[in-house]
């Protein structure tokens, strides 16, 4: 059974069958000449036999001969070209008629060609027919070039991340959360780290690794290597996660080997989740346990309320796009007191994410948030790196609490 065919490649379908049927032949076809093959991608063909997916060697068949200019585009009958007999594909009756012409994207490459060929019952081809096939395939190029480039993106995705997983993960730093009140650090964030020559940013990463279908793996990596730092950082650490990951068996099995009670999990406000009922289900012998969840970047999009009353979270995290300038900003400073109103009445602890300033600082701590993380309490670093003095092991708690304890 032939698998289903991309819209791309419906898209290439419909022109063939415009070809076939104006110049009245038995087969068209598009073929993909890559370093070491020739493939018929896409085929609409009155032959049984001819179908998509046939493929074989790079110089077999005539695709690549009329890509060097062995063979021209046009052969009015084939039969008569000494080079062209040589190269028939073995199984195929004698071909009369032929047509074929590169397809060739904006950078100048060829992807392969665009082709047409009758049998002895059908009519001869000639330079009228060529121009269609030319036009035709010039619409066939701008049809793939989007897959094309995303293809070659994806690859170049796959290529940087798999040194990655050879060297068993990305680097790994932890930044201090301290409690505003007494400056006492209560527990570090851990963060992965991929080469600064990427120019990307991890949640980038990340997301780039889910398109092309490593993202989880490469999530679970990173747990992997946070959850290894528990023994040299006192306090919690907190780990993030996305939805989707975390639903699998492997990453719930992952976090209920760790100490629950030294762990803060953290989902992002950016990630949708599909299910929420499954999620909890997920988190629910986890959380039984003693580990805590927080929210990840609230503030920052608009699903923040729908992901605290779905997932009723010990921590929501705000957002630096809400602390960066709030002592200057009434809007921003009226902002983070209703959220810190509406965490703190039921039992949700507040950390405010990127405070920068002792102004920042002052004004969330006046605002009554429990927590801090940013770089005026200090920068990602080495777990080696952590001043350990003075650190609290068990966890914080928000200054008020209403009769409902969570959400």
């Amino acid at each position: 059974m032939q698998r289903e065919r991309t819209e791309t490649e419906r898209q290439v379908a419909g022109l063939l069958r415009t070809a076939r049927q104006k110049l009245d032949l038995s087969v068209a076809f598009l073929s993909r000449i890559d370093e070491t093959s020739r493939t018929l991608q896409v085929v609409d063909s009155a032959l049984p036999d001819f179908h998509d997916g046939l493929a074989g060697p790079r110089d077999s068949g005539f695709c690549l001969a009329v890509v060097e200019d062995r063979l021209p585009r046009a052969m009015p009958d084939a039969r008569g070209n000494p080079e062209a007999a040589c190269l028939l594909p073995p199984g195929l009756p004698p071909i009369r008629g032929h047509l074929s012409v590169p397809v060739v994207l904006t950078d100048g490459s060829v992807y392969g060609t665009f082709c047409a060929f009758g049998l002895e019952t059908d009519p001869e081809v000639s330079p009228r027919d060529l121009a269609l096939m030319e036009v035709l395939a010039d619409a066939a190029a701008l049809v793939i070039e989007p897959q094309v480039l995303l293809d070659r993106e994806q690859e170049r995705v796959r290529s940087r991340l798999e040194p990655v997983f050879t060297c068993g993960g990305p680097d790994v730093v932890v930044q201090p959360i301290v409690e505003l009140a007494g400056g006492t650090r209560i527990g570090a964030e851990a963060l992965s780290r991929f080469p600064v020559a990427w120019g990307r940013a991890p949640d980038v990463v990340f997301a780039e690794a889910h398109g092309v279908g490593m993202g989880d793996d490469l999530e679970l990596l990173s747990l992997r290597c946070a959850a290894a730092l528990l023994d040299e950082v006192s306090g919690y650490v907190s780990m993030n996660v996305s939805p989707r990951t975390l639903l699998l068996p492997e990453c719930l099995d992952l976090l209920a080997e760790l100490p629950p009670d030294r762990l803060l999990l953290e989902l992002s406000e950016h990630e949708q989740v599909a299910d929420y009922p499954a999620l909890r289900e997920a988190l629910e012998p986890l959380r039984a346990a003693g580990m805590r969840l927080a929210i990840d970047d609230v503030g920052a999009g608009f699903s923040s309320l729908r992901h605290i009353v779905l997932t009723a979270p010990d921590v929501i995290k705000m957002d630096r796009s809400i602390v960066s300038g709030l002592d200057s900003d009434p809007v921003l400073s009226r902002l983070a007191r209703s959220l810190v109103e509406f965490a703190h009445d039921f039992g949700v602890c507040v950390i405010a994410e990127g405070v920068e300033t002792p102004d920042e600082h002052d004004v969330l701590q006046q605002l009554g948030v429990d927590g801090g993380q940013g770089w005026l309490f200090g920068r990602p670093m080495s777990a080696d790196s952590l001043v350990d003095e003075g650190t609290a092991l068990v966890p914080f708690v928000p200054r008020s609490r209403s009769a409902a304890s969570r959400v």
